[in-house]
């Protein structure tokens, strides 16, 4: 770890210069930028003071930096997944997703294909469909999209995606909760 840095970002993250954390723990503005670029160490009741002024603690301050996160996802991290009985395919598009809010998935559905049916939960739900046409059975009500369609629902009611064509049918899924 940085401590250095990890001062000056909690600094500029408190919108304060180098001046006014000085002037706040008693200290010089260029002890403060020695601190910064690493040039001095302070001692604890000098550390505690600095802490105090940035609303910071020991424990926060060299707690786990969390790793970059990740904003990019290579075809060769999806994980992918076949039914062949039930005659689908199902393509998690980022990794470990079912830990995030949004579960983004590709599925494919064989002719008559079906994918497995859901009890109603609190999800909201994404549809859009590529490729084909599917139909969705959403409580008693049936609802037909085809390429470029999209879809939108509360998943409120026990619901279930087939395709009832005679080619196969690619749609992405977006959901809320865990869906899948």
């Amino acid at each position: 770890m940085d401590i250095g840095q990890h001062i000056h970002n909690l600094r500029i993250q408190k919108q304060l210069t180098q001046e006014e954390l000085g002037e706040r723990t008693d200290l010089s503005k260029g002890y403060i930028s020695q601190l910064e670029h690493n040039q001095s160490s302070p001692s604890m009741e000098t550390f505690f003071a600095i802490l105090a002024v940035l609303g910071s603690n020991p424990a926060e301050f060299f707690a786990l930096e969390q790793p970059p996160r990740k904003i990019v996802y290579h075809p060769e991290e999806q994980t992918t997944y076949d039914d062949e009985a039930r005659g689908y395919r199902v393509k998690w598009l980022v990794p470990a997703s079912n830990e995030n809010q949004l579960e983004p998935v590709t599925i494919t559905l064989a002719p008559n294909g079906r994918f497995k049916s859901f009890e109603p939960s609190p999800a909201e739900t994404f549809i859009m469909v590529q490729t084909g046409t599917l139909s969705l059975q959403l409580g008693e009500q049936c609802h037909t999209a085809s390429a470029g369609d999209t879809l939108y629902f509360h998943a409120t009611e026990t619901h279930q995606i087939r395709n009832q064509g005679s080619t196969s049918c690619t749609f992405t899924l977006v959901t809320t909760a865990s869906y899948l």
